[in-house]
């Protein structure tokens, strides 16, 4: 089966096209017939060896990849056991991979857990739907850590991203008024995903926080990796959502708590939550381009570049 890995890390010139072994089904799992998979900056890490895991055989790649939607081609024997047998041969899924090895989403074949499979959104095609799982998981988990009610207020960096994209929205589903952030040429978009106040993004945006919500916010998701720049935004043993592993310095009492989408991988009731947001627009999908997966380095400079809003999406079809 075909692949895009790297057998070399390095920049977006080591990603190539590679043939590999089909992965064993498992009585709980389902194989998908690739179709899309979506870039996000995890997958440069792998492809840059900052997530190498130990020593690796010479001559074996390592495949990026987190998000993909395709279709079912073979069931577990365990799967048509549960849940009323909701999934079906030849039906259109999304899932979230966790990459491991050869195991990432960058695969024309590709065997997932049931847990880690859902239908795709009502009307989404495979692109717009391989963008939902990764980032919309992650956001999810981000606003379960930090446990904020209806009518509290929380603050969001990196706004425009995937990632802060969904924050903002799922937060507003929650109940929660939202204060973001954006560049100028961002304001409408970010607005547009029901954030309350929109803020400067960069250094200065605790103080623009501040300007807002002069006693602090009672909760941030610090998606643009502000880190300490970005806690002064927060009250006294407010609670502080991370990613990439920012712990915080201890101060104030604040709740700081690193957000790991592995831990939310095999979540098929959020899964199926943020589906059904999907399905009524609640929530949005947001494809940059799609680009032929050989062109998978090419995707890898554009995000790299910046600048990229919504998701570049290999299509392997």
């Amino acid at each position: 089966m075909r692949a895009i890995g790297v057998i070399e890390y390095g920049g977006p010139e080591a990603l190539r096209e590679v043939e590999l072994e089909q992965e064993p089904l498992g009585p709980d799992e389902v194989r998908i017939a690739v179709t899309h998979a979506a870039v996000s900056p995890t997958d440069t890490l792998v492809r840059n060896g900052a997530r190498a895991e130990g020593d690796r055989a010479p001559d074996v790649a390592d495949v990026p990849g987190m998000d993909v939607a395709g279709r079912v081609v073979d069931l577990g024997t365990a799967v048509g056991e549960r849940d009323g047998e909701w999934l079906s041969i030849g039906d259109p899924v999304m899932g979230i991979v966790v990459p491991s090895g050869q195991h990432g989403a960058y695969r024309t074949d590709l065997v997932l857990p049931f847990d880690s499979v859902a239908p795709v959104p009502d009307g989404a095609s495979g692109a717009s739907a391989s963008t939902l799982p990764m980032n919309g998981l992650t956001a999810w988990l981000a606003l379960d850590q930090l446990g904020l009610e209806p009518g509290q207020t929380l603050a969001v960096t990196g706004a425009a991203g995937a990632f802060g994209g969904y924050v903002v929205q799922l937060a507003k589903v929650r109940g929660l008024r939202v204060v973001a952030d954006a560049a100028e040429t961002d304001r409408d978009l970010v607005a547009g995903f029901g954030a309350d106040v929109v803020v400067e993004r960069g250094d200065g945006f605790a103080d623009a926080v501040l300007r807002e919500v002069p006693d602090g916010v009672d909760g941030l998701a610090d998606g643009a990796l502000l880190g300490e720049k970005a806690l002064p935004a927060v009250r006294d043993g407010g609670a502080v959502a991370t990613v990439r592993g920012y712990e915080g310095d201890g101060s104030r009492g604040l709740r700081v708590t690193p957000v790991w989408v592995r831990d939310a991988a095999r979540r098929r009731d959020a899964l199926e939550e943020l589906r059904a947001l999907a399905s009524d627009g609640r929530i949005t999908l947001r494809v940059a381009d799609v680009l032929p997966a050989g062109e998978a380095a090419e995707a890898h400079r554009r995000l790299e570049a910046g600048g990229v809003r919504g998701r570049l999406v290999l299509d392997f079809s």
